[in-house]
C-alpha cells in the first residue's frame, strides 16, 4: 500500500567532541550518515517515539550499553535512546555484522561511542564488549546475551549497578531463561524477541528476505528449481520457506518438533529428517538456535556442490570443525564463500564462515520491519526505568500495551484504520449469560 511521503527529519548535528571508540575508519562516516538517514525514512514508528523521547526525556541520566548488530537501523535506535536522555555506548553482537561506515558516523556525527569493526577476531570482539561494560551501564541491551554473560563472568564489578536489560533474539532469550532457572540471572530482562510485533514480523519477513539476499549475494545462484533445505520451522524458518518458495525453490523442511513439522506439511512443504534431506539438497540454511544441526554424517551424504549457510545467531548450528577435519583442501572462491574439497573429490561450500548470513553477506533486515523491533526496544527501556523497583530477577515478556502501541503506530504510519468495538460489543464479550 502506498504511503504518504514524509518530511525527512534533520538528524544532523554540529561538530561534536570525539567520544571514545574503536572503529575501522572515521573517514567512512559521510557514507554512513547518508545510509542512516535513508533507513530513518522507513522507520516512522521509531521516529514517533523519538519525538516523545525528546519531549519527555524518560532516559535522562541513564547509561546504556548495547551489544547489537551495528547497522543503519541500530544506529537510529541508538540516536532515539540518546535523544531520550541516555548516554549510549554500542558494541557488535557478531564479528561479521558491523557496517563500518555506520559505526564511523555514529562516532563522528552523533557523539555515540562505538566499539565494532567488521571481521574482528574473537579477542577483539570480547575486548569491545568489555569496553562497553567499562561504561558502567544502568541498562544492558543484548542480541544473543554475550553482553550479559560477559558481565556475569568477567565484570561482576559492574553488575551491581545494572537496573535491568533487554534481549532481542530467540538464542539470547533461551540463554537468559536458562540463567533465570539456575538462579544466575542478576537483574530483570525484557525478552523483546517475544513481542508479537517483533517475532511475527522481524523474524518472519525480515529474516526470510534478508537470508535469501545473503545467499544470493554470496553465490549468485538461481533459486528457482533448486532443492532448498531449511532446518527449523519457527518464525524465521516460516519466513525463509515462504521466500524460497516464492522464488521457485523446491522447499524441504527438517524439524524436531512434531507440531511444527505437521504445520510445515500443511503449508505445502516437504518434511523429512536432515539425514534424508542431506542426500538431495542443493542449498541448506539452518535457523534453529541449536548446535550441530548439520554434522559430519550430513556432510558425508551431501552431493558435490552443496551450499551450506546459517541464519541463526551463533555459528554453532553447522559443525564447522567436523567439516574442517573432513576437508583435504580449503580456499575462498568468492567473497564470503569457502570451498571445502573432500577426499572423495566432492566440494562443499560454506557461506559467511557459518555466521548469520543475512548480516555477514547482506545488510540484515529491511528498516521498515526493524522499525517495530527497535520501537519495542526503546519502549521497553522506558518501561524498565519507570518500573525498576517492582521487577524481579527474571525474564519478562514485553507488556501487551507496549506491543499494541507499536502495532497501532505502524498502522497509522501506513495510513490504515481499523474498527473499534462498540459498547454493546464490549458488553457482549464480557458477559457469560447472553447466548443464542
Amino acid at each position: 500500500m502506498a504511503t504518504k511521503p514524509r518530511k525527512q527529519e534533520n538528524m544532523s548535528t554540529s561538530v561534536l567532541p570525539q567520544v571514545s571508540h574503536d572503529v575501522k575508519n572515521l573517514d567512512l562516516a559521510d557514507l554512513g550518515k547518508r545510509r542512516i538517514e535513508w533507513a530513518n525514512q522507513s522507520m516512522p514508528v521509531l521516529q514517533s517515539i523519538r519525538k516523545e523521547f525528546i519531549k519527555n526525556q524518560p532516559l535522562k541520566g541513564i547509561r546504556i550499553a548495547a551489544c547489537l548488530h551495528v547497522t543503519t537501523e541500530t544506529a537510529n535506535l541508538a540516536i532515539t535512546l540518546r535523544d531520550g536522555g541516555a548516554d549510549v555506548v554500542l558494541c557488535a553482537s557478531n564479528p561479521l555484522s558491523t557496517q563500518d561506515d555506520v559505526a564511523a558516523s555514529l562516532v563522528r556525527d552523533y557523539n555515540i561511542s562505538v566499539y565494532a569493526i567488521k571481521g574482528e577476531d574473537n579477542e577483539s570482539y570480547y575486548k569491545h564488549i568489555l569496553s562497553a561494560l567499562d561504561h558502567k551501564p544502568h541498562l544492558t541491551m543484548d542480541d544473543g546475551a554475550d553482553l550479559v554473560s560477559t558481565a556475569f563472568t568477567k565484570r561482576q564489578d559492574v553488575v551491581e549497578g545494572i537496573i535491568a536489560g533487554t534481549e532481542e533474539t530467540t538464542t539470547g532469550v533461551i540463554r537468559l531463561r536458562a540463567m533465570a532457572k539456575d538462579g544466575a540471572l542478576k537483574y530483570p530482562i525484557i525478552a523483546v524477541n517475544d513481542a508479537l510485533t517483533k517475532h511475527m514480523f522481524d523474524n518472519r519477513y525480515g529474516t526470510g528476505q534478508s537470508t535469501m539476499d545473503g545467499v544470493i549475494r554470496c553465490t549468485n545462484s538461481l533459486i528457482a528449481g533448486s532443492k532448498f533445505v531449511i532446518a527449523g520451522y519457527g518464525w524465521c524458518g516460516r519466513g525463509l520457506a515462504s521466500r524460497a518458495r516464492g522464488m521457485g525453490a523446491d522447499v524441504i523442511v527438517t524439524e524436531i518438533e512434531p507440531i511444527k513439522a505437521i504445520e510445515a506439511v500443511m503449508d505445502g512443504y516437504r518434511v523429512m529428517s536432515m539425514a534424508e534431506a542431506a542426500k538431495i539438497g542443493d542449498i541448506f540454511v539452518t535457523v534453529t538456535g541449536n548446535k550441530n544441526v548439520i554434522s559430519r554424517e550430513h556432510f558425508d551424504a551431501m552431493k558435490n556442490g552443496a551450499v551450506v549457510a546459517n541464519s541463526g545467531h551463533f555459528n554453532v548450528e553447522i559443525d564447522i570443525p567436523a567439516l574442517e577435519k573432513m576437508a583435504s583442501s580449503k580456499r575462498q572462491t568468492r567473497e564470503f564463500v569457502d570451498e571445502y574439497g573432500l577426499k572423495d573429490g566432492r566440494k562443499i561450500y560454506l557461506l559467511g564462515e557459518g555466521r548469520l548470513i543475512n548480516l555477514a553477506a547482506a545488510e540484515g533486515h529491511p528498516a521498515s520491519v526493524m522499525d517495530m523491533s527497535f520501537a519495542n526496544q526503546a519502549l521497553s527501556c522506558e518501561y524498565l526505568v519507570k518500573n525498576q523497583k517492582s521487577l524481579e530477577r527474571k525474564v519478562y515478556s514485553v507488556p501487551e500495551e507496549l506491543d499494541k502501541k507499536v502495532a497501532r503506530l505502524k498502522l497509522e504510519s501506513m495510513g490504515i484504520k481499523i474498527d473499534r468495538l462498540t459498547p454493546e460489543q464490549e458488553e457482549y464479550l464480557a458477559s457469560w449469560s447472553e447466548g443464542t
